[in-house]
C-alpha cells in the first residue's frame, strides 16, 4: 500500500481523507491544514493524524494529495516533487501555464508521477461511452450549478467549465485553432456565467456554457459525429447513444427510418450502454495508485491538466477584449 497524506482539509479535502482511508491501495498517514482551528476540529471528529507542517507530511508519505486552494498548488506540489514524492493535484493544476509546465519538468526530472483531479473523466456515464466517441465534429456542453459562495473566489471557467474543457480535449484529437467567449459577472467579482466556442484545426466545434447562478443543477454534454449522436448526463449519470446506418431493403415494422432529400434511407437504433455506479473520486485516486505501481501514465496526467488550464485561461482572456 502507498502511504498517502492530504494537504488541505476543506470540504473536498475531508472527502479525500475519507476515501483514502477506505481505499485498498493507500494507507492514509495523515493531513496538514493551514487553519489550525479547522485542523483541530477534524482531528477531534475523525481522529486523523495531524502534521505540524507541510514538510513533515511530505517526508512521511509516498503520495501527496493536494486539495489546497489553487493559489497554493504550485508551491506545495513543487516541494513534494523535489522530495521525490508522487502528487495528486486537484483541478485546476496551478494558477498559470508556466507553473504547470515547471511541475511537468520537475516530475520528469525526479521520476515521479502526477495526476490532476479532473473527476468527470471517471464519471460512470462518461466512461460508459468514452470509447464510442470517435472523431466528434460538434460538441455542446452545459454545466449549470446553483449558487454556492464557496466557489466564487475563482472565475466560473476555472471552477466549472474546465471539467468540460478537459473532457472535450480528451476526445478531440486536434489542436485548438480559435476561441471566442463572453462572460457576465452577476453577483461575484468574476464572471458567474460564461459561454465559449472552441474551434479545432480538424473542423470540430465545441460550444460550452457554464453558470453558477442557475435555479437547477445541470451537467450535460452532447457529441455529434458521423452517423452517431452521444449524450452524457454527468449529473444524473445517464448516457444515450443514437446511431444511424443504411436502412435494409426490408426493414421490420418497428424500425425507425429517416429519408433525406436525396432519397437515402437510414435506420436509427439506440445503443445505450449500462452505467455502473461508482465513486468517481475514489476511482481517480485508485487509478493513480495503479499508475504508480505499474509505472504507467496516469489517466489525467499533469500534461492534460496543463492543456485544460491553457484553454480555460484563453477563454477568460476573451472576456477582457
Amino acid at each position: 500500500m502507498l502511504k498517502a497524506g492530504v494537504l488541505g482539509a476543506g470540504h473536498l479535502g475531508k472527502i479525500h481523507l475519507r476515501l483514502l482511508e477506505q481505499s485498498e491501495n493507500y494507507e492514509l498517514v495523515g493531513f496538514y491544514d493551514a487553519s489550525s482551528a479547522q485542523a483541530q476540529a477534524i482531528v477531534e471528529e475523525f481522529g486523523y493524524k495531524l502534521f505540524n507542517s507541510v514538510e513533515e507530511l511530505i517526508n512521511a508519505v509516498d503520495v501527496v494529495d493536494i486539495v489546497t486552494p489553487t493559489f497554493a498548488h504550485f508551491e506545495v506540489a513543487k516541494q513534494a516533487i523535489e522530495a521525490g514524492k508522487h502528487v495528486f493535484i486537484e483541478k485546476p493544476i496551478t494558477n498559470t501555464v508556466a507553473e504547470a509546465q515547471q511541475l511537468i519538468n520537475l516530475a520528469n526530472a525526479n521520476n515521479v508521477k502526477g495526476q490532476v483531479g479532473h473527476v468527470e473523466r471517471f464519471n460512470p456515464a462518461y466512461t460508459a461511452v468514452a470509447s464510442k466517441i470517435d472523431n466528434p465534429m460538434f460538441i455542446e456542453a452545459h454545466r449549470l450549478a446553483e449558487f454556492n459562495p464557496r466557489g466564487t473566489d475563482v472565475p466560473v471557467v476555472l471552477d466549472l467549465m474546465i471539467h468540460d474543457i478537459d473532457a472535450i480535449l480528451s476526445v478531440v484529437h486536434s489542436e485548438v485553432k480559435h476561441i471566442s467567449a463572453s462572460g457576465v459577472s452577476v453577483i461575484s467579482e468574476t464572471p458567474d456565467i460564461a459561454n465559449a466556442r472552441i474551434e479545432f484545426e480538424n473542423g470540430c466545434v465545441a460550444n460550452l456554457t457554464a453558470s453558477r447562478i442557475s435555479l437547477k443543477n445541470m451537467r450535460k454534454s452532447r457529441f455529434f459525429q458521423r452517423d452517431a449522436y452521444i449524450s452524457v448526463d454527468f449529473f444524473e449519470k445517464k448516457c444515450e447513444v443514437v446511431k444511424m446506418k443504411d436502412a435494409p431493403e426490408q426493414p421490420d415494422d418497428f424500425a425507425m427510418i429517416l429519408q433525406n432529400a436525396e432519397g437515402v434511407k437510414k435506420q436509427i437504433y439506440f445503443d445505450n450502454p449500462d452505467v455502473s455506479s461508482n465513486n468517481a473520486i475514489l476511482d481517480e485516486l485508485d487509478t493513480f495508485a495503479k499508475a504508480i505501481k505499474n509505472n504507467t501514465t496516469p489517466i489525467v496526467s499533469l500534461e492534460h491538466g496543463k492543456k485544460a488550464l491553457e484553454v480555460a485561461l484563453k477563454v477568460i482572456d476573451c472576456f477582457k477584449h
